[in-house]
């Protein structure tokens, strides 16, 4: 909108009525001069650091002191740590780009990883850091979506092929396979690479109950940000990084590490339940409860994380579902080599 004019301020007038009272001349000014008394010398105003990051930095701290603001950093990746000083395992943080969800149709266009050496004592990482960042062209344009997702093009990806070779360098010796969304990356890694199949898998998104330890959200950029910090998601190395900022960090529950919960968890079986010939009229009470529908086997299932998990769940079972009467239900035992993945576990009965 434009700014009134100054015609316009007269046909409002603003509390003056030019044409009946006229302005009051104004009495001429009259300048002194004032010798000025001696005084300290002013000291010198320190100079303003030039450098923007420390600028920058500082401001950050002034805000982070302010009950009413709360900073977010860019995270910056690390590739070295503090020798060990104890026991170690090997772990392999992993994280994919594919052209879709369909392990069995779609293909991985990238696939990042870092070798992290472990301290079994501290749960923190120890020595260098080994990464592998490779595109592949998956023989098929990439959908928008993806791309607008990722970043990633069919330019980008022509020609590209993952390095075989080094992969499979990266994965010998590896104790366990951490991925956020194991069930998705690792079908999709091993259609692509066997080798996969063979090893230990653990996920910082279903083997960590992120609510029980105060987190609002398990998404990975929530996790992120509930540490104070950012990045650019979406692209698999700077994924994968981020996971290992997140896991690094102490559980609410018992002050130990993500990663040392991960690694506690190749020891523990986990267990897929089905709700055997559950009536209809308790689909409702099921889908509250947790459980999904198979639409392939027809019935509701869900995951336990362990045995005495299990145990209760079969209880509620029979009291909730089953009214009491006697059932069989089946129960598929997983070990961290064929959890998440597409492979069926140890299949077995139990009577309720």
């Amino acid at each position: 909108m434009k700014s009134p004019s100054l015609s316009g301020s007269r046909q409002l007038g603003f509390g003056f009525d030019e044409a009946s009272a006229p302005m009051p001349a104004v009495p001429p000014v009259i300048a002194l001069q004032v010798a000025p008394k001696p005084s300290a010398p002013i000291p010198a105003k320190p100079k303003a650091d030039t450098n923007p990051d420390v600028n920058a930095e500082a401001m950050a701290k002034v805000l982070d002191a302010h009950p009413d603001f709360r900073v977010l950093r860019r995270l910056a990746p690390r590739f070295e740590f503090p020798p060990a000083t104890g026991p170690v395992a090997t772990l392999l943080v992993l994280d994919t780009e594919t052209t879709g969800l369909n392990a069995a149709r779609d293909k991985v266009v990238e696939l990042a990883l870092l070798r992290v050496t472990v301290d079994l004592l501290t749960g923190q990482p120890v020595g260098a850091v080994q990464v592998y960042d490779g595109l592949e062209d998956p023989g098929m344009p990439m959908p928008d979506e993806i791309i607008a997702i990722t970043g990633i093009t069919d330019d980008m990806l022509r020609g590209q092929r993952l390095d075989d070779a080094e992969v499979l360098r990266m994965l010998e010796g590896v104790d366990l396979v951490l991925a956020h969304n194991a069930g998705f990356d690792r079908p999709f890694v091993e259609s692509r690479l066997p080798q996969f199949a063979a090893l230990n898998w653990a996920c910082s998104f279903a083997d960590i109950d992120w609510k029980q330890e105060g987190r609002g959200s398990a998404k990975l950029t929530s996790l992120a940000y509930d540490l104070g910090f950012f990045y650019d998601a979406h692209r698999a190395e700077m994924d994968c990084h981020a996971l290992l900022a997140v896991l690094m960090a102490s559980l609410k529950t018992t002050q130990a590490s993500g990663l040392s919960r991960l690694i506690e968890s190749v020891l523990t079986p986990t267990f897929r339940l089905q709700a055997t010939n559950a009536p209809f009229d308790a689909k409702d009470l099921l889908k509250a409860r947790g459980y999904r529908w198979d639409g392939a086997q027809k019935v509701w299932h869900t995951r336990l994380g362990d045995a005495s998990a299990l145990t209760l769940e079969c209880e509620w079972l029979k009291s909730a579902v089953y009214a009491g009467r006697s059932s069989r239900v089946q129960v598929e035992e997983l070990d961290a080599k064929t959890k998440y993945s597409s492979r069926p576990g140890q299949v077995g009965w139990r009577e309720l």
